[in-house]
């Protein structure tokens, strides 16, 4: 409920933001007296921005199973299954969450996390990270996983995205309309947006899309830290999570599908800047600085 609430307060608080900017630097009035209605514009933006980010979240259980082609173990076929089921079960107990579905998909090694709230996520595993690592940094992982659920990450990100959209379409929709009055000057009666709208509005998006993405795949980064430092209260113990983290480094770890990148134990980008986990080393040193 609480985080439901955080996600209306931050969607009016982005509207009054872009709102009382525009109208503080009067692009507002210039912007309407050549026939762009700036509340139509922020509402556009916020529902765009925002309704996207949630839907996705809405989805992303149902979402990862199909495109990973997990099975969720509703009944545990033998020992190793069982194992997992009661593994996230005990973890979860600890972590005072309901029992999230746990599923296990074929792949190289890699697990993630997903749902729209604590009582509807899923924990999942793949056929290669059972396969890699002995059963106490497989109980690490999940921990690691579990703590993601319980530090309510999917919303955060989900928040986050909905943010920093409703920035990048107001913004390049906005400056679209000032370089397409710009081109068009004073000789040309205005029946409209011209081509030098759509241009320049889509070359602004990709533009601060890309930034939008750095700021993303920031808090991204942070979270992993987080849910590391969790893994290893859950635990009672870093070694688990250290020794995880030091063997993941030593196997190619399994590309999730691009929606889904974040939510993997590991993670990557082409640059550091937009790389949605840290480098593993970082995640090692954080863990054993903890004292």
């Amino acid at each position: 409920m609480k985080r439901v609430v955080l996600f209306l307060l931050t969607n009016l608080a982005v509207i009054a933001v872009l709102s009382i900017t525009a109208r503080i630097l009067g692009v507002d009035r210039f912007l309407t007296a050549n026939g762009l209605n700036m509340g139509m514009l922020l509402a556009f933006a916020a529902l765009i921005g925002f309704g996207g980010a949630f839907i996705s979240l809405l989805m992303s259980r149902t979402m990862a199973k199909w495109s990973t082609r997990a099975r969720v173990i509703e009944r545990p076929g033998n020992e190793d299954e069982a194992w997992l089921v009661d593994t996230v079960r005990q973890l979860s107990k600890k972590a005072g969450l309901p029992m999230p579905e746990v599923a296990i998909y074929d792949g190289a090694p890699n697990a993630f996390a997903t749902g729209a709230s604590k009582s509807k996520s899923l924990v999942a595993v793949s056929t290669g990270l059972l396969q890699s690592m002995d059963r106490k940094q497989v109980a690490a992982v999940l921990a690691h996983e579990v703590a993601h659920v319980e530090n309510g990450d999917m919303v955060t990100l989900t928040l986050i995205q909905g943010v920093v959209n409703t920035f990048v379409i107001f913004l390049s929709r906005a400056l679209g309309y000032l370089v397409d009055n710009f081109l068009r000057g004073d000789n040309e009666e205005s029946t409209g947006p011209g081509i030098g709208y759509w241009i320049s509005s889509i070359a602004f998006e990709i533009v601060f899309g890309v930034l939008a993405s750095i700021v993303v795949m920031y808090f991204s980064r942070k979270r992993e830290f987080r849910a590391d430092a969790g893994a290893a209260k859950l635990m009672g113990d870093r070694r688990p999570m250290i020794d995880a983290l030091r063997t993941l480094g030593g196997l190619q770890a399994g590309q999730l599908p691009k929606e889904m990148a974040a939510s993997g134990i590991a993670g990557g980008g082409m640059m550091a800047l937009f790389s949605s986990h840290p480098p593993l080393e970082s995640r090692i040193a954080a863990l054993e600085s903890v004292r």
